[in-house]
């Protein structure tokens, strides 16, 4: 049995670079059953996919994603590009026998996305999906919490996410404003982590009905983007924004817990405000990731007169993966949470064992943002199981 996993990414800026440092500290702070080998990095650009490979950390670079899914020094294929390129790569790799990670959304379209699952498990290689929220050692204890009984039956799920660095008319047409390129705004980027951690908490949609609005319709034409920041000169034309800026629904599960979930780029004065809470028959868990290291928890079993909210500091050796990193209180952040989702990667790789979330997740969350899409288009509650 080989005792390396040889890893190519494609992508290099804001993803890439995640993923690339997530890779690099593997090692250093847990103790994966693979040694992880960073063999290339792939890019389109040749000077700027050049430096990142020194800068990151890898062995070699590519500038043509056929030509790295092919290389027999390649084990995993780690895709960080752009939504319109996931599937095609995921395909390829997949058929040249490789393991597959892919950042979330899983595809453009649900259609997509069952096309990538389908080839995945027909090649028997595998596979996880890019939900990295779920590893926060907080999201990991409102899930073990809620696995044991402890707010007892589910009645609802709200959350939110809410960014505002898009808010300025003049900020340029990147590739997220582009449907061809990113699929859908809003919901398929903010949108698809709160459904993924809906379904991770709470357990599966029913039917769903929301709203969306594209506020500024029309921006710059780009000059030159990188991760989240981007030029345009002064007078650049016009192009057409074609995706949703703000998305907000409602859904039912299937158990009978009610939801509701808000993703919009509009929201002045919030970074990465993602949050939710969850409450039940015996008790209520709420969450906010700019305060990652935190989960709070409301027991309606504590002693009259003491009931409240507790906050609970989620950095104690006890709790999921903490014990990998720093004494307790000295808190771990964003990067952390990509470090825990591929260890777990490699180590479904090495035991053989399925992944968790895999492309499986991926689908289902496709599954909600179509319907989502489909009910705003016809103005009316859809069964997520209909699509």
């Amino acid at each position: 049995m080989k005792d390396t996993l040889n890893v190519g990414l494609v992508g290099y800026k804001f993803m890439g670079k995640a993923h690339s440092n997530a890779f690099r500290k593997l090692g250093m702070f847990f103790n994966p059953s693979l040694k992880v080998v960073m063999k290339a990095i792939c890019g389109r650009d040749e000077e700027w996919v050049k430096q990142s490979a020194e800068k990151f950390g890898w062995e070699s670079y590519e500038t043509s994603w056929e030509k790295l899914v092919k290389r027999d020094d390649i084990d995993m294929v780690d895709i960080a590009a752009p939504s319109n390129v996931h599937k095609e790569i995921a395909i390829a790799a997949a058929e040249e026998g490789k393991h597959v990670f892919c950042e979330k959304p899983l595809a453009l379209n649900l259609k997509d996305a069952r096309e990538m699952l389908e080839a995945v498990e027909k090649n028997k290689v595998k596979h996880q999906i890019g939900f990295n929220y779920r590893f926060a050692p907080a999201v990991q204890l409102a899930k073990k919490l809620i696995d044991e009984g402890k707010i007892g039956k589910i009645y609802h799920f709200r959350a939110l996410y809410l960014q505002d660095w898009v808010m300025d008319p003049e900020f340029p047409l990147v590739w997220r404003f582009d449907k061809k390129i990113a699929g859908s705004g809003a919901l398929g980027d903010l949108g698809a982590h709160i459904i993924d951690l809906a379904r991770f908490l709470v357990g599966e949609f029913d039917r769903v009905i929301g709203i969306n609005k594209t506020f500024i319709k029309e921006r710059p034409i780009v000059e030159r983007m990188e991760g989240l920041s981007a030029d345009a000169q002064a007078g650049a034309p016009r192009g057409e924004v074609t995706v949703d800026d703000a998305t907000l629904f409602l859904a039912e599960f299937k158990n009978g817990a009610l939801g509701s979930f808000e993703a919009t780029r509009f929201a002045n004065g919030h970074k990465n405000g993602m949050s939710f809470e969850i409450n039940g028959s015996k008790g209520s868990l709420r969450f906010e990731f700019e305060r990652m290291n935190e989960l709070w928890y409301y027991s309606s079993e504590d002693s009259e007169g003491v009931q409240g909210f507790r906050l609970i500091q989620v950095t104690e050796p006890v709790h999921p993966y903490a014990s990998a990193w720093w004494p307790a209180g000295h808190v771990i952040g964003y990067e952390h949470t990509f470090v825990h989702e591929l260890y777990e990667f490699v180590e479904a790789i090495a035991h053989d064992r399925n992944a968790c979330p895999d492309f499986n997740d991926g689908v289902k969350c496709s599954q909600v943002i179509e319907a989502v899409e489909l009910s705003i288009a016809e103005g009316q509650w859809i069964e997520v199981d209909s699509l």
